[in-house]
């Protein structure tokens, strides 16, 4: 049986998803946790509803991808590697040099370093995972989908700085999105459930997560996101900061006397959003926890939020001329039915109507409005693996 495999390769940790190639079930999924710290263990889902856990200290990538090519076969998930014909890579940051997927070559994987900047905590780890993969299984069809491709299509005025021309010329200086396979796929998803061809929509899709950013999507292309040159920009996050003035990084690293612009970064990056304003967790269930016992800064953390994502959405309106449907997808919006009924509420004025019964099912693809809503508000799980899928499978055709 033919399979293809999906990474999703982060820092310390390693996601995937086995498909069959002919019938395009998911026949495993699993993560590698902990790479490179103590504690290191596999998790495997795959079956009916079988689970399989090993605890194993795992130094690298290479050594994790090893363990877990072996685990699949114990599992008879996989008989021999020659069965994995394809294997596809989430890759964060693509700049101006992918605007689809392409077959992972070293001219690819050259580029993929370069463009390590605009993404310093993402793509060094997705190509780690791309070099081990291509170390273990060299014969198989290497893929590398961009989480920036599917914004290649925002217009000019939307992507473009007010700086000076020439940092765009020669140094790429532009808005480039994130979370870009999980708002196609999710948009997508959306047109299905509302009856309607996609490129006949406009949609606002809401990625909320530990990263977060929110895209207007105008008959049937990227128009507008919330992340910017990197994914720090955009509206509040986990432990991200999201739009400051520029200004303030000057200002702080003088009165903490922090010596590099690397040092303001990092703790814009990972000391702040959800993490800096609530004093509690970076994970919004503790933090609506901590909430609702009467924590004041948990609860302001929250509002900090909800209005970010007000501030994006009433824009997107606006650039659009209208929207026929929202979307909210991402460990938060798939799980938090208070974020959902806020921003509605907030939109109450525009006609905006909640389905309460159907908002209070988690991590349930339905429709959120009510039946008389003017905007169709829906709640999508996003499967950015099975997008990632889709193109492999193109390519493998090809």
């Amino acid at each position: 049986m033919e399979k293809i495999m999906i990474i999703n390769s982060g820092s310390s940790s390693l996601k995937f998803k086995l498909f069959n190639n002919e019938t395009h079930e998911t026949l495993a999924s699993g993560i590698i946790e902990r790479i490179g710290i103590h504690g290191s263990k596999i998790k495997v889902k795959y079956g009916a509803g079988q689970k399989y856990e090993l605890d194993h200290e795992i130094t690298n990538h290479l050594q994790g991808i090893e363990l877990l090519l072996n685990v699949l076969k114990e599992l008879n998930l996989i008989a021999d590697l020659s069965e994995i014909k394809g294997i596809g890579h989430r890759v964060v940051a693509g700049g101006e040099y992918f605007s689809q997927p392409v077959i992972v070559d070293n001219d690819v994987i050259a580029k993929i370093k370069e463009l390590a900047q605009l993404a310093p905590l993402h793509n060094p780890a997705n190509l780690n995972g791309i070099k081990a993969f291509r170390k273990y299984l060299p014969n198989s069809l290497s893929v590398a989908v961009f989480d920036t491709a599917f914004h290649q299509t925002l217009p000019q005025e939307n992507y473009m700085y007010s700086t000076p021309y020439e940092w765009y010329e020669k140094y790429g200086v532009r808005r480039y999105g994130a979370h870009g396979i999980s708002h196609e796929y999710v948009a997508r998803k959306a047109a299905e459930l509302m009856g309607r061809p996609f490129e006949e929509l406009k949609l606002i899709t809401c990625h909320l997560g530990a990263g977060a950013s929110i895209t207007a999507i105008k008959y049937g292309r990227s128009f507008d996101t919330s992340m910017g040159f990197t994914p720090l920009s955009g509206i509040q996050m986990a432990t991200r900061a999201g739009d400051v003035d520029i200004s303030l990084a000057n200002y702080i690293m003088k009165k903490l006397d922090i010596q590099s612009m690397s040092d303001m970064v990092y703790l814009l990056n990972e000391k702040s959003g959800f993490l800096g304003v609530s004093g509690v967790s970076a994970d919004m269930r503790d933090v609506e926890d901590a909430a609702a016992t009467g924590n004041e800064r948990a609860k302001l953390a929250i509002k900090l939020f909800y209005n970010s994502i007000l501030r994006y959405v009433g824009q997107y309106i606006a650039e659009m001329g209208g929207v026929d449907g929202i979307v909210f997808t991402g460990g938060i919006g798939e799980n938090s039915p208070e974020t959902s009924e806020a921003i509605m509420k907030r939109l109450a004025y525009m006609g905006v109507t909640i389905n309460e019964t159907e908002n209070k099912k988690r991590g349930a693809q339905t429709i959120i409005s009510g039946p008389d809503s003017t905007v169709t508000v829906m709640r999508i799980p996003t499967d950015e693996e099975y997008m990632i899928a889709q193109h492999v499978w193109r390519l493998l055709e090809n």
